[in-house]
């Protein structure tokens, strides 16, 4: 006597009901789990960029502009001005915000809504020149996110 092979509807609906409830779960966390890598490079370039800002005001004795009287946002590194360095796809802006004075500076990076950055609970980051790391996302913490 020959016996059927194969799967029945049943046994092929089940299988494809557990591969759609693993991917709703695993698909979110994946997601988060890009977001920190992309916050993780915004936090280098910030700290990339202070150590410049440090190295501009031993240089000038001021934070806010050159001995020749030029403006820092006008001679701030490109490289330093998103994030990633490098790559077309930037997914944070760095920025001064407010502007340097001539004692002090706060960076800010600043999620793009590019790959969903924006959605990431974290927020903005700021860094200043005492080396104080804050965020500016809703019920986002320091500890949690730098």
């Amino acid at each position: 006597m020959l016996k059927n092979q194969g799967f029945t509807l049943i046994e092929l609906i089940i299988v494809v009901a557990i591969i759609g409830i693993l991917a709703a779960i695993a698909y979110p966390s994946y997601q988060d789990s890009v977001r920190k890598s992309r916050r993780a490079d915004a936090k280098e370039v910030l700290l990339e960029g202070a150590q410049w800002m440090e190295r501009f005001f031993t240089e000038n004795y001021r934070y806010d502009q050159n001995k020749a009287s030029t403006a820092i946002s006008s001679l701030f590194p490109t490289n330093l001005t998103a994030s990633p360095k490098d790559g077309a796809t930037k997914y944070y802006d760095i920025s001064f915000n407010p502007a340097a004075t001539q004692n002090a500076f706060t960076l800010r990076a600043t999620p793009k809504s590019t790959g969903g950055q924006d959605k990431d609970p974290c927020g903005a980051l700021t860094l200043t020149n005492t080396g104080a790391k804050g965020v500016l996302g809703t019920g986002a913490t320091v500890a949690n996110c730098w």
